[in-house]
């Protein structure tokens, strides 16, 4: 049965239904399958959606603005510069005037707490483009990804080989509503947040996903359906780069980690942008195990979903 999401906020994964989540899956596949077959949809004629950037953006901006036009609405690219917010101008008064102007606001920063606060205040729904702490709407298109390749979700076996930043917390969430199996591997001391964990395997006893958190990567891969990684330093992080070089080095995925899987048919994701030569291997990127750049494209048919059944 289908669920009204008209007015909803996508803050974090963890906020939505098992229903919504996989409501958007089908409003993503239905979306492709139409964008496909040259078939115009346009259920957000006349709506603009204002995109805060304070940080940067490939992905996130060319997807949001691209999925608007095709839907028939308007993007407006707000920069950190084109904004009262670095003025002093709180959050809160940016939220109701922004409300007053536009149909949605989607925003891509650093502090989670400034979504949060956005969201709280605005009188239209707002969506996470991404913060340090979460990135909801790219694990929503890799779990769309994964079922995609897969035909299911159930018992899927995905692996995050990496540091549990935000990527990792938005996995742990997103596999837990659908329950997929999710394995964390990463060094001693760089684990996902405690609180993403509670969260997600609270929701794993209700869907029968297991979360799980390891230390060794060869372990952690076995028998695993997708292996996944992401940078090793985060925006905000270079400072650490080198150091963190010589921590996650161990965690590379290259060859003899897909090998180590066991299986040959076996997924290989990330997020993107990919420090080749770091996190991953160009034999492995480039090579008939990844699905990188579907996940890339997937990104403006889920968000695309999102935005029509949010605004």
């Amino acid at each position: 049965m289908a669920v009204d999401m008209k007015g909803k906020d996508l803050v974090s994964i963890y906020d939505l239904s098992s229903e919504e989540v996989w409501q958007i899956i089908r409003t993503s596949e239905l979306m492709k399958l139409r964008q496909k077959a040259g078939l115009a949809e346009r259920p957000l004629n006349g709506k603009t959606l204002a995109m805060i950037f304070h940080k940067p953006s490939t992905r996130t901006r060319v997807s949001f603005e691209v999925g608007m036009w095709q839907l028939g609405g308007t993007a407006l690219y707000l920069s950190a510069s084109d904004l009262q917010l670095r003025r002093g101008e709180t959050i809160a008064d940016t939220a109701r005037t922004l409300s007053r102007y536009v149909d949605g606001i989607m925003i891509r920063t650093y502090a989670h707490e400034d979504v949060v606060e956005l969201a709280r205040w605005a009188d239209v729904p707002v969506i996470n483009g991404l913060t340090d702490y979460l990135h909801p709407c790219q694990a929503l298109t890799d779990i769309f990804t994964i079922y995609e390749k897969r035909g299911r979700l159930q018992g899927v076996k995905l692996v995050y080989v990496g540091d549990g930043n935000n990527m990792a917390n938005a996995l742990l969430h997103a596999g837990a509503k659908v329950g997929m199996d999710v394995v964390v591997a990463t060094p001693a001391g760089h684990e996902p947040d405690a609180r993403v964990l509670d969260e997600a395997r609270t929701d794993a006893r209700r869907t029968g996903a297991s979360i799980s958190v390891l230390n060794d990567p060869r372990e952690a891969v076995r028998g695993a359906d997708v292996i996944y990684t992401d940078v090793w330093a985060s925006m905000g992080q270079e400072a650490e780069e080198a150091e963190r070089r010589r921590l996650f080095r161990p965690f590379q995925v290259n060859r003899e980690l897909l090998e180590a899987a066991g299986r040959t048919d076996v997924l290989f994701m990330h997020c993107l942008p990919a420090h080749r030569g770091d996190e991953v291997t160009d034999e492995v990127v480039d090579g008939p195990h990844s699905v990188v750049f579907d996940q890339a494209e997937n990104r403006l048919h889920v968000q695309k979903a999102i935005l029509a059944l949010v605004m």
